[in-house]
């Protein structure tokens, strides 16, 4: 007998009627049909034909800054500069038991909705490691129900800071997963391109990915993401780093731009977009017409790069508000690229479950024979229903164990006089 059996599901590709087949926290089968008639098992589900979909995946946030918003202040200009110097400012007040804290108040929120893998940034540039601590106790704590992946984030600048790479490799050698940079933020143009190198050269010496805040400027001549592309290349790290942010390519000139993606693409370089977060501190100089300042999602998706969608920031020096859910993000990066076609809307779904899993590496992730039971049942009946819903999640399950469940949402309405029960989604030949 089964120990778990979740019948006539719609899956993200479009498939109907579907049934995943769960034993030992692995997925054993995904076939159409299987019932408890023909599939018994000690828990059996009826989806009713609702969405099953991989687990969401945060492939950039910031857990060590996350639920500090109004401390010691709020950012009155609401620019990226003022956060970072607001940040510069919390950070001697910081402990690590209010780290954990508020990092694993915000885990509970992610694991509510569905997201069960992060990737976040840590900054390392205070000596003290306080937040790198913080962030792995939290790491070994949420294991059972998480993923978390951290990032040396050398957030004053790897050369600015002067103590700031002997800490980032002192965080690699603590536990913390991927080496990071912000070569915008380095003093001059030349020193932000040799931090690139140097810290694409240390990850490929340790084995290390990559996923570096890179271009986060409206200045169409930061082109940092180029040497990333050529490092990347240089070295034989095709697939395995990532660029965030990249809003400066919003503002670069177009045939720039064209040469720009073939070296992408040839790098077989990640990209990672945060619409709530670009669209909030992007194009604060602008007077009128503002723009955007979001990354050119469609034109690299175009060109065969994986992108995905990050959430940033949640209630911290950047961002004041924020709850975790990636089907906002999702349903701002559709807005801000203008990617309202059939085929764009499920890419922007893609683009906060599959994507970021595999920019992450996580195999394990998937709605396949074999792989981890992990997945959440969605009140949509696809994905772009899920996006322009923001769907109640049913059901989240990590290795065929339930760790949270919310109730369908509906509502009693008086319709031509009579009173009908309507459930928040459409039915497919209502679309």
């Amino acid at each position: 007998m089964l120990d778990l059996l979740l019948h006539n599901a719609t899956l993200a590709d479009g498939r109907t009627g579907m049934g995943v087949a769960v034993q030992g926290g692995v997925i054993t089968a995904v076939t159409a049909g299987l019932s408890p008639v023909n599939a018994p098992a000690h828990e059996v589900v009826d989806a009713e034909g609702q969405l099953l979909s991989a687990p969401f995946v945060d492939a950039h946030f910031h857990m060590d800054a996350t639920l500090s918003y109004g401390l010691p202040r709020v950012n009155a200009s609401g620019t990226l500069l003022e956060g970072i110097a607001l940040w510069g400012e919390l950070k001697p007040m910081l402990t690590q038991d209010a780290l954990v804290e508020r990092a694993l108040a915000y885990c509970d929120w992610a694991v509510a909705k569905g997201l069960l893998a992060i990737r976040s940034h840590v900054d390392i540039c205070d000596d003290r490691l306080l937040a790198v601590d913080a962030l792995l106790e939290v790491k070994r704590r949420v294991a059972p129900y998480l993923d978390l992946q951290l990032v040396a984030f050398p957030q004053d600048g790897l050369l600015r800071a002067p103590t700031a790479l002997n800490n980032l490799k002192r965080a690699l050698a603590k536990g913390v997963d991927v080496v990071g940079g912000i070569p915008h933020f380095e003093r001059t143009m030349a020193d932000g391109a040799a931090s690139v190198k140097r810290l694409c050269e240390l990850a490929a010496d340790q084995g290390k990915m990559v996923d570096m805040h890179c271009d986060e400027s409206d200045d169409p001549m930061s082109r940092h993401v180029e040497t990333l592309a050529y490092e990347t290349h240089r070295l034989g790290l095709h697939g395995r780093v990532t660029g965030s942010h990249l809003t400066s390519m919003h503002s670069m000139d177009n045939y720039y731009v064209s040469k720009l993606l073939a070296l992408m693409a040839e790098a077989r370089l990640n990209v990672v977009a945060n619409p709530l977060i670009n669209i909030t501190l992007q194009g604060r100089h602008d007077t009128y017409p503002k723009r955007r300042g979001m990354t050119r999602v469609p034109e690299q998706l175009a060109a065969g790069l994986t992108v995905a969608f990050g959430h940033d920031c949640v209630m911290d020096p950047w961002y004041s508000l924020g709850s975790g859910d990636m089907l906002e993000v999702a349903h701002m990066g559709l807005h801000v690229a203008q990617m309202t076609s059939q085929a764009a809307m499920r890419q922007c779904f893609e683009a906060v479950t599959t994507n970021p899993a595999q920019i992450l590496g996580l195999t394990h992730f998937g709605i396949e024979a074999g792989r981890e039971a992990s997945f959440v049942l969605l009140q949509a009946r696809d994905t772009v229903e899920a996006i322009r819903l923001r769907a109640q999640r049913l059901k989240v399950y990590r290795k065929g164990r339930l760790l949270a469940e919310g109730p369908a949402l509906r509502s009693r309405l008086q319709i031509a006089g009579r009173p009908a029960e309507v459930s928040f989604q459409t039915t497919p030949h209502q679309r």
